[in-house]
Parts: structure tokens; sequence; C-alpha cells
């Protein structure tokens, strides 16, 4: 008898064919049986062929590929989760590698508390990029003040989440009027406390995160971090008439001393600058959107529909595999 389908790990990808190899070797090397759990990659509109990237994967993983027109992580994880068949969907990033235990570390989780949100930790695996190192240093400030409590967390990254699928599409997934990787996680993990559902942390699943960044880079990811903080503060507000709150001051004063804590004088120093530097980025993008002229505005389609449509490429050999689709989209 075949053994039942309990995982689908949904990854969006957009031109990033060399870390999605990264990504899906640690997920072929898993401790977890290969026949219970399946792989869709969303390819966002990427620019180039990803057929030889993914061949090598066909007959090592239970692999399906879907293309779609740029839509954002947002709606490429949603057209994953509704692609998707296992009972449980896992979310990480193409330039994530899974630590050989992750998956099974979350299933440990959800077979205790099915219905809840579960979020593992990210650790950076750039430690000599002082950049890729301030960005995880700020999540992981964010992760100790959020979720002090695991049983009773309130935000996790959308790069290692995992929940019921059923619960998933009943809340609509995640909202595709988030076009940037910025703030779509955390609306959904709003909108599932507010559904009446708990999150619960687990810092024993635990992903390495491969994002080099320089100096313009990281101001740019930090600038994008604050636009989709507006849309955020917005939407909840319009959602359940919030009035948009700062965190009290407690919580920068803690963000600044927070490298103290982890490295060295020295170093610490350096960091503590960069994330001055990043919030000065976020609250810029922030302000940008509320006030700037070429501000951009939610096109009103509903949350888990991400208003594009998206075609199989492939699937692991022995399943069809129309190869229509391999050429790059001129539209990405």
């Amino acid at each position: 008898m075949p053994e039942s389908l309990e995982f689908s790990i949904v990854i969006p990808t957009k031109d990033r064919p060399r870390q999605l190899v990264a990504c899906l070797e640690a997920l072929a090397g898993l401790a977890y049986p290969s026949g219970r759990f399946e792989v869709v990659v969303v390819d966002d509109g990427s620019r180039m062929a990803l057929a030889p990237v993914l061949d090598p994967f066909l007959d090592r993983l239970e692999l399906t590929v879907l293309r779609q027109q740029n839509a954002g992580p947002a709606g490429a994880r949603n057209t994953g989760a509704a692609k998707a068949r296992g009972r449980f969907l896992a979310f990480t990033d193409d330039d994530c590698t899974p630590a050989e235990d992750w998956l099974q570390r979350l299933a440990t989780r959800l077979e205790t508390v099915p219905h809840r949100l579960i979020g593992g930790r990210t650790i950076n695996a750039l430690a000599d990029n002082v950049f890729s190192e301030s960005s995880q240093l700020l999540i992981d400030y964010l992760y100790r003040y959020y979720n002090a409590d695991p049983d009773d967390a309130r935000f996790f990254a959308s790069n290692n989440v995992a929940c019921s699928a059923e619960a998933f599409r009943k809340l609509g997934g995640f909202d595709p009027k988030y076009p940037r990787a910025a703030a779509e996680d955390r609306d959904l993990c709003d909108r599932w406390l507010q559904s009446g559902t708990k999150l619960a942390y687990a810092p024993e699943a635990v992903v390495y995160h491969y994002h080099r960044l320089g100096l313009r880079s990281f101001c740019r990811q930090h600038f994008g971090y604050g636009r989709g903080a507006f849309h955020y503060h917005r939407g909840r507000s319009l959602r359940l008439g919030d009035k948009f709150r700062i965190e009290p001051f407690g919580f920068y004063l803690g963000l600044v001393g927070y490298p103290i804590r982890q490295h060295s004088i020295r170093r610490s120093l350096l960091f503590t600058v960069l994330l001055i530097l990043s919030q000065a980025a976020n609250a810029a993008g922030y302000f940008w959107e509320r006030w700037g002229p070429h501000r951009s505005e939610p096109d009103g389609r509903a949350a888990g529909t991400s208003g594009r449509t998206a075609d199989l490429v492939k699937t692991r050999k022995g399943r069809p595999d129309p190869r229509a689709g391999g050429s790059p989209d001129p539209t990405g």
C-alpha cells in the first residue's frame, strides 16, 4: 500500500537557479520518508528556463513545477498551495537549505497541534557577510520579542512555516496584494491569530538562509520592508478598525542593544549601526509608500488568489511531463 502524502513543500522562485539547486539538494537529503512528501516549485516569471536546473531532481523528489507570470512570492505560494496534495503545507524559500531533520521536526509539532501555524528557526549561513548577519539579527530580535512564549507566538517569517493545508485554504492563504517579499508573512500571522487559532514556535526546525547582501541591497531590502509595513498597517486598520501604533520605546532600545549580547563589542557596534540604518530605511519606505508620488495601491483582489494563471511545466518521471513553458517568459 502506498504511503500517504503528509507534506507538500512549497517553494516560490524567480531568477535564482543556483540557490534553488542547493535548496532542492537539501530537500532530497531530508531524513523523512520520500513517499510521504512532495515538493512544489512555483516559477514566478523567471527570465531563464529552469529545465536544466530541475531535470536532475525529477527522479530524486516527488517534484511538481508550476510556472506563472510574475505575481510576487505571496501569490506564488498560493499557486503552489492550490496544487498541493499533502495534508500539511511547509513553506521555505529558494535561498534556504533546510536541515536534515527539518520536516520531521515540523511533523512532530503538527501531530500535537495540527491546527496551529508552526514557525521554525532561520540561521544566517553567511556569517562573514555583515549585512546578511545584520538582517538576521533583526529577525532574531523580532522572534525573541514576539515569540517569547513559544506556545503563544505572534510572528514568523515565511521562509520557515508549516500548517494544515485545510486551515491555510480556509484562511485564504497569503494576501497577494503584497507584491514584494515584505509584510505578507506578518499579515498571514495576524489573520491567523484573528481567526482564533494560535501560532507555535519550533526553534528545533531549522533552515539555513543564503541571502548575500551589500550596502545598497541591504538598504533596498529594508526600504521594501517599510513599504510592506505601510500596507500591513493600513490593511489591519481597514480590517479591524485599529489605529496605527508604533512599538513602545523599550522595543527600539532593546533592538539597539541586542547585538551587544550576541557579539564582541567591536562587532556589536557595527551591527548596531547597521540595525539603526535598517530602521531608517524602513521608515523611509513606509513614508514613501504613504506620501510618495508613485505610491502603489492594492488592486482589490481577494486574499488567496494570485490574479495569474499557472501552467504545469513538469512533474516527477512517471507522470505527465509537458515541456511547454520551458522558454523564458517575456513578461517576467
